[in-house]
Parts: C-alpha cells; structure tokens; sequence
C-alpha cells in the first residue's frame, strides 16, 4: 500500500509542476503580447527587454494615457458647457471665441498613421480642400475626412497614411504650415 501512495504523491508533484510550468509560459505569453501592444514611439528601447520592463512599460503608457484623457475631457469641458456655449467658470460669462485660443491645430503620427485634428469657430473661414492640398504635398494620402459642428466649434479630422516611407513624415512641419493656413 506504501508503494501505492507513494506513487500518488510523485504523481501530483509531477503534476503541480507541470501546472507552473504552463502558468509561467502563459504568463510569459501574455507580458509579450502586452509589450507588443505599446506603440514604438513609446517604448524606452529597440533592444529585447525583459518581462519586467515590458510590465512597466506597459504601466507608464497606460498612466500617460488616462492623463491625456483626463486633459482633453477638462479641455473639452473649458471650452464648452452643457449647451455648446463657452464660459469662463466663474459667473457663466460668454468668452468671446478668440480668448479661448481658437484655431487648434492638433497633428499625431505613429508611423505610417497621421491624424489631424482642427478646431476652429464658425466665423473663422478657410478652404478645407487646402488643407488636404497640404497634406497630399507632404506625402500622405487621405485615408478618411470628417468634420461636425458642436455650439459655435467645428471640430475637423483627418486620418491620413504615408504614401512614401523614404523621407518619413515632418508632422510639426505640417502643423506649423496648417496653422498659418487656418489662422
């Protein structure tokens, strides 16, 4: 009988080890996966790093990204209330478009993704086909073109593709030159 459970108790040893085997390649797994999910302009290096360091990575991005969040939800709320009109916190006063630093011009590239978000009021005119002009002139294609209006802001985004990948693509360049085309 002694031979008997003996053999069970080598067995389950056996099989509580291959159990944290299987735990530790599934965790290893999932550290990669996740470290593959940070974009590479946020990553601290090219070089292979450890599960560690993917963890923490991962960590910061995540941290930085509810800090963009929370940003732009308090810029959205400074900018409008409840009814779409500006005000300025203490006694509800309309502020005049212009004191709230209106045209935004807003540009985001993660390589071969371009974004361009504008913000402008209705009275401020421009031709949105130069916009795009500007665009196609400094290598990128595109992909999609929307714009909606809430209160008095139009709000413009445009998802764009590099189309050439020799030279790359100059997103403060392009920001500069589309501020002094909507200002």
């Amino acid at each position: 009988m002694k031979s008997c459970s003996g053999s069970n108790g080598s067995s389950s040893k056996v099989d509580r080890k291959t159990v944290e085997k299987n735990r530790r390649i599934h965790m290893k797994n999932l550290c990669f996966k996740l470290g593959s999910l940070i974009p590479k302009e946020e990553r601290n290096t090219k070089d292979p790093i450890s599960q560690h360091d993917h963890l923490d990575q991962a960590a910061t991005y995540i941290r930085n990204l509810k800090a963009r969040i929370e940003k732009l939800k308090q810029r959205k709320n400074r900018a409008t209330d409840t009814d779409g009109q500006p005000r300025d916190g203490e006694g509800g006063h309309e502020i005049p478009t212009e004191e709230i630093g209106l045209p935004v011009v807003e540009v985001t590239h993660r390589d071969p993704v371009l974004e361009v978000v504008l913000i402008t009021g209705q009275r401020k005119k421009f031709m949105f086909y130069k916009v795009i002009g500007v665009l196609v002139e400094e290598g990128v294609e595109v992909v999609n073109a929307s714009f909606s209006v809430v209160g008095d802001r139009i709000f413009y985004t445009v998802h764009c593709q590099a189309t050439s990948s020799r030279g790359g693509v100059d997103a403060s360049r392009i920001s500069e030159r589309l501020k002094v085309l909507i200002q």
